[in-house]
């Protein structure tokens, strides 16, 4: 078994590698944790909070486009216990640039 303490770090590769640090820090509240310049041709962040046990890892292949996500299921999914603050962090993510889409897997 993995040990809890190990965080997990979900890598995304994107085209707008700014905007999406931009919009993941200020509509989620993320922290810019660390950043990186050409590994090997990669630009890329890391966001997330210094005491949660994940994050969120932003790459940019120089010279390589990935376009849209590959299908319409392929979500990042954060639950919230409180709906009060879920509807406040509906509300930032709007304003920092999120498109509100229909849920294509109801589950």
């Amino acid at each position: 078994m993995i040990p809890q303490t190990s965080k997990m770090r979900v890598a995304r590769p994107t085209d707008n590698l700014h905007k999406i640090t931009e919009m993941y820090v200020n509509g989620l509240g993320f922290q810019l944790l660390g950043t990186f310049e050409d590994h090997n041709g990669f630009d890329g962040s890391i966001i997330g909070h210094e005491k949660h046990n994940y994050h969120l890892e932003f790459t940019h292949h120089k010279g390589k486009m990935v376009g849209k996500a590959p299908t319409q299921d392929n979500l990042l999914v954060f639950y919230f216990s409180d709906n009060d603050i879920w509807v406040e962090c509906c509300e930032r993510m709007v304003i920092a640039g999120f498109e509100i889409v229909s849920s294509y897997n109801k589950y």
